[in-house]
């Protein structure tokens, strides 16, 4: 499977998003903090994808993201941000940097669909049948099924 690179300055949880990840057969490379999960990623090689905390002393997940990006040649890395801070302005930021963003506390199914997403490659144009019937209007059936998607998909916390 993928090596995933877990990021949390609470070693409970941390410990928790990485026995999720195993269970699930991925090899997990865990630290405490940015600094750390740098000289991880310098030992142990490039990560498939990143979930880091948001609010981390030191570096900011936001911050280790960039620095991963910049400085370790990763500028395809996808990343979930699983955090506590739940203003628009934090999500905002998250994913103006390209990433998911799950709330805490965090249910274990929203963040393996998560992952999931995050380590499919991106459909091309030319892969991606169209939803639309004859080229008109989209039938209802997709439409409510596309809804369904992104209500359980959603990486907004609840009533965005």
């Amino acid at each position: 499977m993928a090596q995933i690179l877990v990021v949390d300055d609470d070693p409970d949880l941390r410990g928790l998003v990485a026995f999720r990840l195993r269970k699930a057969g991925h090899e997990v490379v865990a630290a405490g903090d940015g600094a750390g999960a740098l000289a991880a990623v310098r030992r142990r090689g490039r990560p498939d994808l990143a979930v880091l905390d948001v609010a981390m002393p030191g570096m900011s997940g936001l911050e280790l993201l960039v620095a991963l990006r910049e400085q370790m040649d990763l500028q395809e890395l996808p990343a979930i941000f699983l955090s506590a801070r739940i203003l628009p302005s934090d999500i905002a930021a998250g994913r103006a940097l390209g990433a998911s963003y799950l709330t805490k506390p965090f249910v274990a199914p929203a963040l393996m669909a998560a992952v999931t997403t995050a380590l499919e490659p991106a459909p091309s144009a030319e892969d991606e049948p169209s939803p639309v019937a004859g080229g008109g209007v989209p039938e209802p059936s997709l439409l409510r099924a596309a809804d369904a998607l992104r209500a359980a998909t959603s990486k907004a916390p609840p009533g965005f």
